[in-house]
């Protein structure tokens, strides 16, 4: 069990840093990376061969949550989604045709905004476009996110029909003022209801995800929607800290500041979540999920075959990730390649024929080296240095080992991490600052300009 560190180790730690679901991380990225150069990386991804993981990023929304560090669009008009399908349709067929013979998909995820903004109408459209280029092997992951308050029972249905069968709903927390506060208002009632329907329909994972650090959580309130959520028993839950980011998100500016938990507050409310649901029989995965011992993911973890992308924690069953949609990002043939993030630079690029990669990056030898070591410290929480020299090489061994160096001391002394000569293990306590770890092994981060770039480590 992970103990409630010294206010005084919470100051020395509680500084801006990455959560590495990428590395480089997105503020290395450039915008000399366009999509001449990711059709380059397709071509490679071609070549390699194996199945593929599909993203599609559906930005609609009908309120703006203001905590919501997503890009999305707030509005009523459901006609909006069609547009948007219209030209998603396009640019499926354009990116696909790059593809000719890798077109088998092992895992596909739709995120947003709010996938369900779509009708039912709408939704199998959207299926239906990605299923005329691409199969989808029988075992393969389908999985939508969901919000329970605009969700309905047909929805949930007919995505069963379509093949779905993992399914994330956003909770947050069910305490009212926190849910006025943030202009996100759900009933526990209706979101039993869906996890219920989910269930009948035959989803093997329900995913419910939750956000502490809000305005006005307390002790009191958080254990009251743990609790609940508990109840539930959901296959998975995905526990984020608020990422207060108002330079970035402008509409985060509408939260009362005087209100949000301070850094000790924080780590009091997640340390209350571990203990609610390692009581209740989940496993802590990395950073910041939790799984049932039976569900894949702690499997996974156990097995060494997890892995952390842009959606979280994952099995990761391929090795290429293409997305579609605006602002979505591809992990494919050594590169990340990211749309454009206004609607209509996104539209306009496709229309025109053009791939809409806006900016992106193509990952070095030593990229790809120091991703694998950030994985590894990230999901399974040690690092073998005999793996790294089996896998890159004894000068890659060297560099890691340099690394090390930077603050290896500091994190053994502070009761972060072990460490033997060539297994560094992450301890309980370092499970909580695994950011501060990982953060050793990142050749980008400079003294003094993580402030503007990332949310912080506590």
């Amino acid at each position: 069990m992970i103990q409630i560190p010294s206010w005084e180790l919470i100051k020395k730690y509680d500084r801006p840093g990455p959560r590495y679901t990428s590395y480089p991380t997105a503020p290395e990225w450039t915008e000399a990376f366009k999509g001449p150069q990711y059709v380059e990386h397709l071509a490679r991804a071609e070549k390699a061969g194996g199945p593929l993981s599909i993203y599609v990023h559906l930005p609609f929304c009908r309120e703006m949550c203001r905590f919501c560090g997503c890009n999305v669009i707030a509005t009523h008009d459901t006609s909006r989604a069609d547009a948007y399908l219209d030209v998603l349709e396009k640019e499926v067929a354009m990116v696909a045709a790059h593809l000719p013979t890798r077109r088998g998909v092992s895992q596909l995820h739709w995120g947003g905004g709010t996938p369900t903004f779509l009708d039912e109408k709408q939704l199998a459209r959207c299926h239906a476009i990605l299923a005329r280029h691409f199969q989808f092997l029988p075992d393969a992951e389908l999985a939508v996110e969901i919000d329970p308050a605009i969700t309905t029972k047909g929805q949930v249905d007919l995505l069963a029909s379509l093949g779905f069968n993992r399914i994330s709903m956003g909770v947050q927390d069910f305490d009212p003022k926190v849910q006025e506060t943030v202009a996100r208002i759900q009933g526990e009632k209706e979101t039993v209801e869906l996890v219920e329907e989910a269930r009948r329909m035959g989803f093997k994972g329900v995913n419910l995800d939750l956000i502490y650090g809000l305005p006005y959580q307390t002790p009191d309130t958080w254990a009251d929607t743990l609790k609940r959520i508990v109840a539930m028993r959901p296959d998975r839950m995905a526990v984020f800290g608020f990422a207060y980011t108002p330079w970035f998100k402008p509409h985060q500016k509408l939260l009362p500041q005087d209100a949000l938990p301070k850094t000790e507050e924080r780590v009091k409310l997640f340390l209350q979540t571990v203990e609610a649901f390692t009581a209740g029989g989940y496993r802590l995965i990395g950073l910041d999920h939790f799984a049932l011992e039976t569900d894949e993911l702690a499997r996974a973890q156990s097995a060494g075959t997890m892995f952390r992308n842009f959606q979280g924690y994952t099995v990761r069953p391929a090795d290429d990730t293409v997305s579609f949609g605006m602002t979505s990002i591809s992990d494919i043939g050594g590169a990340y390649a990211q749309n454009a993030h206004k609607l209509k630079d996104w539209a306009d690029a496709v229309e025109a024929g053009r791939i809409p990669v806006d900016r992106g990056a193509a990952m070095t030898d030593d990229d790809v080296m120091r991703r694998f070591v950030i994985n590894r410290v990230m999901c399974l929480l040690r690092l073998d240095l005999s793996e790294v020299e089996a896998r890159f090489g004894a000068q890659a061994r060297a560099d890691i080992a340099a690394a090390l160096q930077g603050g290896l001391d500091e994190l053994t002394a502070d009761g972060l991490v072990t460490f033997d000569g060539n297994l560094l293990q992450v301890r309980p306590l370092g499970q909580l600052l695994v950011r501060n770890v990982a953060m050793l092994f990142d050749a980008y981060l400079k003294p003094g300009t993580e402030a503007k770039r990332f949310s912080r480590t506590v």
